[in-house]
């Protein structure tokens, strides 16, 4: 069934998803994403949920970087099984259309329910990873749910950079399985993901003035679809930075443009949906490049047309600009660019349709005399993740960059046939008459860094279905969260005894 939008204001809208099953859970849900809770600036939902677990008479743990351990007892009956870590992150990614007025250090998020799914309007929905830590929030307040005794984990700061995990000290958690609740599908039980690590080229330029008799003009290319720069970089999306360097180079070769500023991308896990660049026609040239703009929109619409269909290319003309880039370094800028790899590097051998390298050109910002390339570079292979990075900084040396990496993080190996793999699987097969995918993700998790200090932990990821995350298409689905909550809660049931 489908239904249109209704813009109503932000309690209205709380109050359809909070009438949603299971009503624990969706009140939960609610609740969160009232508090602004961008990466790095978690202060307010890390009071959020101490406060939430000090009003339940619950132990409540802050680690020195942030992090939240809530602690729970056995419900009757379940004392003598293995204790359990359940865990997600608080941090949600910010993301918003262009037309969107929002404010996300302010406001909470706009919610709507379209038939069976919850979207945000016109903004990123908070559902990764919201949904599991409402999820844990449901768990720790209830009365009435069997559960062996558990650690609720609530991470910092997963989005840009997983400093939480890499902060989490061992010692502190309690428990012999780890369930993560942040996999995206919830016919998948994830085992293993990928490593990552943060790419950053930065530098000055020369500038010259601009010539005359030429037409300043805006280039836009938007309308791409966008999405999670590890789950989704096997779709072949447009990466709106490389496009509008490919159109960039070719008016630099074609058409003599000239670029005053480049602004494409943001976050370095959303492979980016829009870039704007300022440039200088010559006048004499207006004809050609008119006609280069054409074809390549014609162009790239006809190969992006499955998964970036609405892609658009306008242009406009604006005021004057004082400066334009020198003309040798718009060159190396823009070859050093087309030259860096993008999308995927390498698929697994091991597994069809497996990505195991990839990268993503997230952000480029030429403007003011300086620049910034920013990348997230993602493997399985530890040393495949380096091989990567070392080609990003060769390309973007030989422009004269200065290249940091920085923020690396370790992949997870998976460990398919341990026990609480097994018991999913089964529990799997036994509820929904179906097989689960078993398989690793080429999303960074938090498991991998989290198994560093707790190497005899086991662990397993699951969640419902989650579509769109890290772009203002997200959204997630209805029926999924009430099947991956009764899977959740039978899971409990059967968590084995302790030895």
């Amino acid at each position: 069934m489908n239904t249109k939008f209704v813009h109503l204001n932000i309690e209205t809208m709380s109050e359809q998803v909070r009438k949603l099953q299971p009503q624990a859970l969706w009140n939960n849900f609610a609740d969160l994403n009232a508090v602004p809770r961008p990466s790095k600036k978690e202060e307010r939902v890390i009071a959020f949920i101490q406060d939430f677990g000090k009003k339940l008479g619950l132990p409540v743990v802050t680690d020195e970087v942030g992090n939240v351990i809530i602690r729970k007892s056995a419900s009757a009956g379940m004392e003598n099984r293995k204790k359990l870590v359940i865990q997600s992150h608080l941090d949600m990614v910010h993301q918003k259309n262009n037309a969107t007025q929002f404010d996300f250090d302010q406001e909470g998020i706009k919610m709507l329910v379209e038939g069976d799914w919850v979207k945000a309007d016109g903004t990123t929905l908070g559902a990764d990873n919201g949904i599991g830590v409402a999820t844990i929030m449901a768990l720790l307040e209830s009365t009435d749910i069997a559960h062996p005794a558990f650690d609720a984990l609530f991470t910092i700061d997963e989005e840009t950079g997983m400093t939480g995990a890499l902060g989490l000290k061992g010692g502190l958690l309690e428990g012999e399985i780890l369930l993560n609740l942040d996999t995206e599908d919830d016919d998948e039980l994830t085992i293993g993901c990928a490593g990552g690590v943060d790419l950053t080229a930065t530098g000055a330029y020369p500038e010259e003035e601009t010539p005359e008799n030429v037409k300043c003009v805006e280039i836009t290319i938007n309308g791409l679809s966008g999405g999670h720069s590890g789950m989704d970089i096997i779709k072949g999306l447009g990466n709106a930075n490389k496009l509008m360097n490919r159109l960039l180079l070719s008016l630099s070769n074609e058409a003599g443009i000239l670029i005053n500023e480049i602004q494409g991308g943001g976050l370095r896990n959303a492979i980016p949906r829009e870039s704007v660049s300022k440039i200088a026609v010559p006048t004499s040239e207006w004809e050609v490049f008119e006609e280069l703009v054409k074809a390549f929109e014609i162009a790239i619409k006809s190969e992006f047309s499955f998964t970036d269909p609405n892609v658009v290319v306008t242009v406009k003309d604006i005021d004057a600009f004082e400066t334009v880039l020198e003309e040798d370094f718009q060159a190396y800028l823009l070859r050093a660019i087309y030259a860096a790899p993008n999308g995927i590097y390498r698929l697994t051998p091991a597994m069809l349709n497996m990505v195991q390298t990839s990268n993503n050109i997230a952000q480029v910002k030429v403007a003011d005399g300086e620049y910034a390339i920013l990348c997230l570079t993602r493997s399985s292979v530890e040393s495949e993740k380096w091989d990567l990075a070392e080609a990003l900084t060769s390309a973007f040396e030989l422009m004269g960059a200065q290249v940091d990496v920085g923020g690396s993080y370790p992949g997870w190996t998976p460990l398919p046939h341990s026990d609480i793999v097994n018991l999913m699987a089964d529990l799997y097969r036994e509820k929904f008459n179906g097989e689960p995918k078993v398989q690793a993700c080429h999303a960074g998790l938090e498991c991998g860094i989290l198994g560093t200090n707790y190497p005899e932990m086991e662990m397993i990821s699951f969640g419902p279905n989650i579509r769109g995350a890290h772009s203002p298409d997200e959204k997630v689905q209805i029926s999924s969260v009430q099947k991956y909550w009764d899977y959740l809660l039978e899971a409990l049931k059967r968590i084995p005894m302790a030895n």
